[in-house]
């Protein structure tokens, strides 16, 4: 397997740019997720890796050699489609074996080898049939062998699972992500889809408008956002943020919130002017105390937790508490937060104010 550097890659179609100096690097036998919204740059920049569009500019470097004008066939790679992109008339064993037969190699180590992976994705059972017959799951297993007979140095997946309804899209993720610890293969995965992203991803990028946004830990990403945009994108509700005019100082440490002090992170810049305060409905907890308050507008009931939304001074906000907290529609209550678990946004740029040095695992229980 291989390590994967993207070094300054733009992509320009026309007077379109879909990519915009991206940098990232893909350590050897990551999962490693590309995601964001649809046309943020995520499947032409998997493509450029994997050589089905060239850059308009930067490198791209697989097991250290430089391949960024490169065609596919060329840079030992594997790719899995959202489609499953299967040969019709070939039965299971047929399109998993057909790599190899381009290869030239010989009909008993094809057999052999075809075996190993069928075994491996659970599929020995259906080897002989068509894959017209075949349910979306098994469908999709079969595309993932005819990528893993190969031994490619890497695997590129476009939103493999999108096809899939969503209960056997959850199963079939675990199944991939139980398939990437076995064979411990670098793998890029594509999707629009967060929750997919921070279940199987050890490192995400998270792309918008052809720009990096982020790039991390899921839990990194989840718990210090960079942006407005990452903040708003990762998490289910997500952040909550609540908009004020006021300033903050290099290092400050305090915000007046609707003319209540606010302890928050240290700041590793000043700013002054519009700024929004950001905080994961998690993160929101009731004090009677509390002279920050909320009027209650509606509730959720999920089980174990609920949701309550508040109509506040600076805008609506959402609390996951558990859900024997008795709240009723109407009431006012006292709101505090966790001053660690703030993140102060300029709002003209959308950039995160709070210092790397208050950083740490906060987890999203």
């Amino acid at each position: 397997m291989a390590q994967i550097r993207i070094e300054n890659v733009r992509k320009d179609f026309g007077a379109f740019t879909a990519v915009q100096s991206s940098s990232f690097t893909i350590e050897d036998g990551e999962f490693f997720m590309l995601l964001g919204p649809s046309g943020c740059g995520k499947t032409t920049t998997l493509r450029m890796m994997a050589g089905l569009e060239l850059p308009t500019r930067g490198e791209i470097y697989i097991d250290g050699e430089e391949v960024g004008q490169k065609p596919a066939s060329q840079r030992d790679i594997a790719f899995v489609f959202q489609m499953f992109a299967l040969y019709p008339h070939m039965n299971v064993r047929g399109n998993i074996s057909y790599p190899l037969k381009s290869q030239g190699m010989k009909s008993a180590d094809i057999k052999n080898k075809v075996g190993e992976v069928a075994e491996i994705l659970g599929i020995t059972n259906i080897l002989d049939r068509p894959v017209g017959g075949l349910s979306g799951g098994d469908r999709q297993r079969v595309a993932l062998g005819r990528a893993i007979v190969r031994d490619p140095k890497a695997f590129f997946m476009d939103e493999p699972l999108g096809a899939l309804d969503a209960e056997f899209r959850e199963h079939m993720a675990e199944e991939l992500r139980a398939l990437h610890d076995r064979m411990g293969a670098t793998t890029v995965y594509v999707t629009h889809d967060q929750l997919e992203a921070m279940q199987m991803g050890d490192k995400i990028v998270v792309m918008n408008h052809g720009v990096v946004e982020q790039f991390g830990v899921p839990q990194d990403i989840y718990d210090w956002p960079a942006t407005r945009f990452v903040a708003e994108f990762i998490g289910s509700p997500p952040m909550n943020f609540l908009e004020f005019e006021g300033m903050i100082g290099t290092g400050g440490t305090e915000v007046r919130l609707n003319d209540v002090p606010m302890e928050v992170p240290q700041s590793r810049e000043g700013a002054n002017g519009k700024l929004t305060f950001g905080v994961r409905p998690e993160h929101v907890g009731f004090d009677d105390d509390a002279p920050y308050r909320g009027r209650v507008t509606a509730t959720e009931y999920l089980g174990t937790t609920q949701i309550v939304t508040f109509d506040t001074p600076n805008g609506l906000l959402k609390a996951r508490v558990p859900s024997h907290e008795v709240v009723t529609n109407g009431q006012l209550i006292g709101l505090r937060f966790d001053p660690r678990t703030i993140t102060l946004f300029d709002k003209q740029h959308g950039k995160a104010l709070r210092s790397q040095g208050n950083e740490g695992v906060l987890g999203h229980g």
